[in-house]
């Protein structure tokens, strides 16, 4: 063998061995990037599980809550605000005001006088007598 042939072998050897280092780095870094998959797989299914388990915990909490405040639907204006039940008064003795100016406006709006004589509890002679007294 001459010297150049000699230098053309050794060229070919280390192209061989170039291109064989180029393949072994290419799978070193495939399998790298698999494993790294994996791994960030593995983070991401744990932090999913992670978060749906919050999820479920504030679900529960938010219907806890629920639960606990007065029906909205149920009742309405004061007994929904302070949960007490409203009242009636007894108004049976209460005293009427029988202004005569009052008596003429409500049977100038339409009232007759039996209706107001039966509201202010009063004979209806004496809601005529009134009304003529214009």
């Amino acid at each position: 063998m001459n010297d150049w042939e000699e230098r053309a072998a050794r060229r070919a050897e280390n192209r061989e061995r170039r291109a064989q280092e180029r393949v072994a780095s290419a799978l070193a870094r495939t399998e790298q990037r698999a494993v790294d998959r994996e791994a960030a797989s593995r983070l991401r299914e744990e932090a999913r599980t992670a978060r749906r388990t919050e999820e479920e915990q504030r679900r529960a909490t938010l219907v806890e809550e629920r639960e606990a405040r007065p029906r909205r639907r149920q009742s309405t204006g004061a007994l929904a605000r302070t949960g007490e039940q409203r009242v009636e008064r007894d108004t049976r003795h209460y005293a009427t005001d029988r202004d005569p100016e009052r008596i003429r406006t409500l049977a100038a709006r339409g009232a007759t006088p039996e209706a107001l004589a039966a509201v202010f509890g009063v004979p209806v002679a004496e809601i005529a007598a009134v009304l003529a007294e214009v």
